[in-house]
């Protein structure tokens, strides 16, 4: 029974992977994490301290389980300036993601630094970098049956390898109070630069495209929609898209999709300067229905906690 619930797992990283040696990691509350792919958006939320926990496909041995943990400074904000999402400049951030998956246990720390010019009276052009280290540790005492076809990770079968990458993310993001939209390259440089065993190869460009669009409908109900694709070659890509509604600046309640792989129900809550949300995943597809659900948790804290602004043209403060 062990064997066949390993088997299913691994099979449906197949569908989803190139090589065995790598996981894309998938965000299911993306909207509240858009520097992690996009250096350019670093601080367009302000200074905040980020974090989410995913456990993906519960209760089954060598699932994903992801931790991750951010901060983001924006220098305007913390000077004191009126109003530092427009007039800033300069923003700077670091993330940490802790993924186990299988054999693999992958440690990521992402350095990032944006810095925003003013194109209108409403429009800001960013423009960011991060430096992306990772540590990834296979352990050979975990690989299955699924790995015999593949000599790279076979040789160290009953053994331990280490591997460290140093690459780079690019980004682009033209902003508004009301809508964004962000074009990001991440492992720029392909992994050439690495250190130990080297059994994560051929690493290719990833592209990923961001969009999002907000509105106060009334004073006490605002909706939000947000669009994620990436690109990577030989993977599937990665399409998939969110909406929600908030209602009275304190709760609110949605859903996603992401295309061909699974749909989520999310709900949260707001309070002055911190949100906290929780979603529900269920794959679509029939292979993957026996794995299970999985579950996400969000929270977000704002350094500085924004202003209270009594008018039906308040900000609306999440994505």
């Amino acid at each position: 029974m062990k064997k066949s619930i390993s088997l299913i797992l691994w099979l449906s990283f197949i569908v989803c992977t190139e090589n065995y040696a790598q996981s894309r990691k998938f965000i299911s509350q993306f909207s509240h994490f858009q520097s992690y792919f996009n250096p350019g958006l670093t601080g367009y939320e302000g200074s905040t301290v980020r974090s989410f926990v995913r456990n993906q496909w519960g209760g089954i041995e060598g699932a994903p389980k992801t931790f991750f943990l951010s901060s983001e400074l924006d220098f305007a904000e913390l000077r004191g300036v009126e109003d530092p999402a427009l007039l800033g400049k300069n923003a700077a951030s670091i993330n940490l993601m802790h993924n186990r998956y299988g054999a693999f246990l992958e440690t990521e720390i992402i350095y990032g630094y944006a810095s925003r010019i003013r194109i209108s009276s409403n429009h800001n052009l960013r423009l960011g970098v991060g430096v992306n280290h990772r540590l990834i540790r296979l352990d050979g005492n975990n690989l299955t049956g699924e790995f015999a076809q593949d000599p790279v990770i076979m040789q160290y079968q009953g053994s331990f390898a280490n591997l460290q990458v140093l690459d780079f993310n690019i980004g682009l993001a033209l902003t508004h109070s009301r809508y964004y939209f962000s074009y990001g390259v991440q492992q720029a440089n392909r992994g050439r630069l690495y250190r130990g065993d080297n059994f994560m190869d051929n690493q290719a460009l990833v592209h990923v495209v961001q969009a999002g669009y907000r509105e106060r409908l009334n004073d006490n109900f605002s909706l939000i929609g947000n669009v994620f694709y990436r690109h990577e070659e030989s993977l599937i890509d990665n399409i998939e898209f969110n909406i929600k509604s908030v209602m009275m600046d304190r709760l609110w309640m949605g859903g996603g999709y992401r295309h061909q792989y699974a749909y989520n129900l999310q709900m949260g809550f707001l309070w002055p300067g911190m949100r906290m949300g929780y979603i529900y995943e269920v794959p679509t597809n029939r292979s993957l229905m026996y794995l299970g659900q999985t579950h996400e948790f969000m929270l977000v804290f704002n350094l500085i906690a924004p202003k209270e602004i009594v008018s039906t043209n308040r900000p609306i403060n999440i994505w």
